[in-house]
């Protein structure tokens, strides 16, 4: 029986990583420590909940249901074909690629670009650039775990590392925590870890892990999902390794640059001040690298969902580079655009996407029925919809739009979750009551 070697196993945990690694990951960590201040340790353990813990879990279950379709077609088939899609052209090719393209450059690159020179010249030079080496990466899957856990990943954690040393020896100037941070910091925290968009990232991923594991010759399925599951929890250690060393930037810096509006100004005026010029060019790299790695998994996971979704009709070659040429339009010509769709159709999917990570993980425990996952799936879906329709398009449904706002943790965005649980525990109950009925045990 193969077994992954000590090296093979330390490429596929760093690639795990390197996929979820990204821009928001970069920056989320720096305003977190900005804001939260000497409160920083209790938000990050919040964050890493959210940014961590359910991307890991997420990752996990899917390779165990050999991909996000399996593990949907529980709701239901036409749920399945809907939902999946939905999550891999959002977080995809309808938001995270365009925007791993975009980001990196409007962020590292832009604000140092000499007076004069074409923004939209020189932002179309660099996609080109990054998308070229993305598809150059992608179109090879099986060198994937070569490319991205032996190379490009490890080179990003070594130029990580070397930011963070540097912050050791300045003057140390913390302040005290701001906004909800102050109050609830550990809430505040772990609402934060949403934005990293992890947990639905983590529903492409976990196939690719699964399939990089195969490819070193892995067949049986206990083992590859015994594989996936201890390189998330060693991808989810480097992680927090990783945002405790960035929060850890943002917040010895917090006095210094108090009142910063994002990670990205953080970092800058960080690395200006400890680095001189050469931090700029440190800074563009680490930007470029992030979103590569996750810009590669997130073409790689879709090109394979698209090729066995149209019955292998067109090949995984072709979706490749359908999707990453698209990207590349997107995200000089049309990331705005994309945005408004897409934004309030990741607020959408996120709850149900928790959710089907939830029961996934405690599936074999509780073996829950499929009106159980109907009834959860239909319930994580249609108060966000509600809220959406509230706070997006100012639509007020009767009776309904009332109901979602009188909810607990409605002001968080929340209002999902105790209806879900409560429905998802009825449900159970009725279900495995109904059959305890129907056939009551003998004596």
């Amino acid at each position: 029986m193969k077994k992954l070697t000590r090296s093979e196993f330390l490429q596929v945990s760093i690639m795990l990583f390197g996929l979820f690694f990204g821009a928001g990951n970069l920056i989320f960590p720096p305003l977190l420590g900005n804001q939260a201040g000497s409160a920083s340790l209790i938000s990050i353990l919040g964050f890493s909940v959210t940014a961590i813990i359910f991307p890991v879990l997420g990752a996990i279950v899917v390779g165990k249901t050999d991909g996000l379709l399996n593990l949907s077609k529980r709701v239901g088939p036409t749920f399945a074909i809907v939902f999946t899609t939905a999550i891999y052209m959002s977080i995809g090719h309808g938001l995270g690629i365009p925007r791993a393209g975009s980001v990196p450059f409007e962020m590292a690159v832009m604000p140092y670009l000499p007076q004069g020179f074409s923004v939209v010249l020189a932002r179309l030079i660099y996609t080109f650039v990054f998308f070229s080496l993305a598809l150059w990466v992608s179109l090879k899957p099986n060198k994937l775990v070569r490319r991205i856990g032996k190379y490009l990943t490890p080179t990003l954690l070594l130029m990580i590392g070397f930011m963070f040393v540097r912050v050791v020896f300045l003057a140390k100037d913390v302040a005290l925590p701001t906004g909800d941070y102050a109050n609830t910091p550990f809430l505040k925290g772990f609402l934060s870890g949403y934005d990293t968009m992890d947990a639905v990232a983590a529903l492409n991923f976990g196939y690719v892990i699964a399939l990089a594991i195969r490819r070193f010759g892995v067949k049986d399925k206990k083992q590859v999902t015994n594989y996936t599951m201890k390189a998330g929890l060693l991808a989810g250690l480097v992680l927090f390794v990783v945002y405790a060393m960035l929060s850890s930037i943002g917040m010895l810096t917090s006095g210094m640059f108090a009142g910063a509006e994002n990670g990205a100004d953080i970092l800058s005026s960080y690395v200006r001040m400890a680095f001189g010029d050469f931090g700029l060019v440190l800074l563009a790299a680490i930007f470029t690298l992030a979103c590569l790695t996750t810009c590669v998994g997130l073409i790689t996971s879709g090109g394979d969902y698209f090729f066995n979704l149209f019955k292998q009709r067109f090949s995984y070659r072709f979706w490749v580079i359908v999707w990453t040429f698209f990207s590349f339009v997107m995200s000089n010509f049309g990331l705005n655009k994309l945005l408004e769709f897409s934004v309030p159709l990741l607020t959408l999917i996120y709850p149900v996407a928790l959710v089907l990570i939830v029961m996934g993980v405690t599936h074999d425990f509780v073996n829950y029925s499929k009106a159980s996952y109907f009834v959860a799936a239909f319930v994580s879906v249609f108060l966000p919809l509600v809220q959406i329709l509230d706070q997006t398009l100012n639509l007020t449904l009767p009776f309904l739009t009332e109901l979602q706002r009188s909810l607990p943790l409605a002001g968080q965005g929340l209002s999902w979750v105790l209806p879900t649980l409560v429905g998802l525990v009825l449900t159970e109950a009725l279900v495995k009551g109904f059959y305890l009925v129907k056939s009551p045990v003998r004596a």
